[in-house]
Order: structure tokens, then C-alpha cells, then sequence
């Protein structure tokens, strides 16, 4: 084999995910995506009962249930939305970096799930910490301000995957010989 055909660059188009694989991915990261969301839900309504509660032991018992939350589930779902996102992004016509919504969607992700492991957990860490010593809770943003934002992205990004705006991306613009799946 000559020095220019081993560096030829490869012109084959991209394996695709086949139709079963894809519906499978696709219904993984729908169902792990609408799990994210309600988990963050679920950790509102426990945060907005524990700044607004009077009571010692109910404090104690959502600011607990926020624990096992963050530390069980949000993860594990987080990762695993990220995960079957990336897989279908680059298993699929819809790329990675083509269209601009799903280039949003997977930063989001990415920053979410960041920002899961080191500023919601901890922050749920500490107000446990506190009202497990027999203190109030520190402050009531420590409880709400994550699943807020949290619960804002989710929402945002599922009005993205459902309306699709802001069309491809340049370097979509410059490969215009494959359609997305319908």
C-alpha cells in the first residue's frame, strides 16, 4: 500500500443507526429526558416546602427526600440523557453540529449535568447538613435556585426538540446532500 492511499482522507458517509436502533435510542433519551424534568419538579415542590414550611421535621424530611434525589437519580438520568442524546445526534441525519437546536440542546445538557455534581448536590448537601444539626435551613435559595434553572433548561430544551428553530448551522449549510429523518 502506497504513502497516498493510507492517508487518504475517508469519503464514506457516516454509519447511521438503523431504524430500530434509532426508535430504540429515541424512546431511551424521551423517557430519561422527561424523568430529568420531573425530577426537577419533584425537587421544587420539596425545596419551595422547605423555605416556606414552619415546621422543623418537615423541613428535615424534604430537605432529606432532595438528598435522595440528587444522589440516587438525578445522575444516573442525567448521564443517561446525555448519553442517548450524543448516540442519536451522531447515529442519525440530525448530527452533532448541523442544526443549531440540537448543538443547543447538547451544551445545555452538558451544562446541566455539570452543574448537577457541583453546585445542586452540594448545595442539597449542606442544607441537610444543617437541619440534621438541628438549624434551620441555611437559605432558601440553597433549595430552589438549582431545581429553578434546572427545571427552566428542561423546559426550554423540550420547546426546542418540538418546534426545531434556528435552522442548520455553517457547517450544516455546507453539507446539503442528506435530509433528517421525519
Amino acid at each position: 500500500m502506497d504513502i497516498e492511499t493510507r492517508h487518504k482522507p475517508d469519503t464514506r458517509p457516516p454509519r447511521r443507526l438503523g431504524r430500530s436502533a434509532r426508535r430504540a435510542v429515541l424512546v431511551v433519551h424521551v423517557t430519561t429526558s422527561a424523568c430529568w424534568l420531573g425530577l426537577s419538579l419533584g425537587l421544587l415542590a420539596l425545596g419551595a416546602t422547605a423555605a416556606t414550611t414552619g415546621s422543623h421535621p418537615t423541613v428535615e424530611a424534604s430537605v432529606r427526600a432532595m438528598r435522595l434525589f440528587a444522589d440516587w437519580l438525578l445522575l444516573p438520568i442525567a448521564l443517561l440523557t446525555l448519553l442517548s442524546g450524543l448516540l442519536l445526534s451522531l447515529g442519525t441525519t440530525w448530527g452533532l453540529a448541523r442544526y443549531r437546536w440540537v448543538y443547543t440542546k447538547f451544551w445545555l445538557t452538558l451544562a446541566t449535568t455539570t452543574a448537577t455534581v457541583f453546585a445542586l448536590r452540594p448545595a442539597v448537601h449542606a442544607a441537610v447538613t444543617a437541619v440534621a444539626a438541628g438549624g434551620p435551613l441555611p437559605d432558601a435559595g440553597d433549595v430552589l435556585f438549582g431545581p429553578v434553572v434546572s427545571l427552566s433548561a428542561y423546559v426550554f430544551m423540550t420547546v426546542i426538540s418540538v418546534l426545531k428553530p434556528w435552522g442548520k448551522t455553517r457547517r450544516g449549510r455546507r453539507n446539503i446532500t442528506t435530509q433528517p429523518f421525519a
